[in-house]
């Protein structure tokens, strides 16, 4: 069985990523971490990619490491399998990050620790309205990984993103939603359709114009440094297919039919 599920489809330049380890929550050990960070290599570098879905199986986004791993080799193991989990997740992070096609994290269940790393590092969460999120290293004695501690307080502020680390606060889908740790909320009966409709909506916009609002809004800088790199983004993106259609559907007063290109 395939721990993470890659999928793809040409017609919409969609792509769908799955943490398939449902029985145990999607925890993340070695295999598991090593096989995301191929499927993402896999699916970034698949032309005509315009949106990425990631998810989890079953009924949990992902419960976090896979805290039994850790002491595989005994307690002065649990270095190494921290490195080994680190050395696939950190570069899988990074590819989704840089890459033009914005990503949107769909979480059912639980996103924990790491798992909520991995939700939060979308451009856009979606949560199903029994979701749930909490940080949990402070139970294990050790500080967030995955890009955690750089996610959570840019969509929340230091003070909660501190507060959740110090005491395991977990929040509700409706809480999340209210101090911006996700994007929308939706019904479980509707949200499989939300998330078709959103991935649709983005997977038919001008994508690599979406990769620079991505790289801008990453952006850590001062604003002289800011407006250059916007000047750059625009006259980048004044070269593409898409540029010339939006503008000329502008003018006409149309729809614009973007390609991606």
């Amino acid at each position: 069985m395939s721990l993470v599920l890659t999928e793809f489809d040409p017609s919409s330049g969609i792509g769908r990523l799955t943490l398939n380890r449902p029985e145990v929550l999607n925890a993340l050990d070695a295999p598991t971490a090593r096989a995301f960070l191929a499927a993402v290599r896999q699916l970034t570098t698949t032309p005509g990619l315009r949106v990425i879905v990631l998810t989890g199986a079953g009924r949990a986004f992902a419960a976090g490491g896979d805290v039994a791993s850790f002491l595989a080799n005994g307690i002065e193991g649990a270095p190494a399998v921290i490195n080994e989990l680190l050395d696939a997740l950190n570069p899988a992070i990074v590819a989704l990050r840089q890459h033009p096609a914005p990503v949107i994290t769909a979480v059912r269940g639980a996103a924990a620790g790491a798992g909520l790393a991995l939700a939060i590092a979308g451009d856009m969460v979606i949560a199903e309205e029994r979701a749930r999120f909490v940080i949990a290293y402070d139970k294990i004695g050790a500080p967030p990984d995955c890009g955690l501690s750089w996610f959570l307080p840019r969509r929340v502020g230091r003070g909660l993103a501190f507060e959740m680390m110090l005491t395991s606060r977990t929040l509700t889908a409706p809480e999340a939603l209210a101090c911006r740790l996700v994007d929308r909320v939706e019904p479980e009966a509707s949200f499989d359709a939300a998330v078709n409709e959103l991935a649709a909506r983005i997977a038919s916009g001008p994508t690599l114009a979406y990769g620079q609002f991505k790289r801008l809004l990453d952006s850590d800088t001062d604003l002289a440094s800011q407006l250059e790199a916007e000047r750059l983004g625009f006259a980048t993106t004044t070269a593409t297919a898409d540029f010339a259609e939006g503008v000329a559907a502008f003018v006409a007063k149309r729809p614009a039919v973007f390609t991606g290109r």
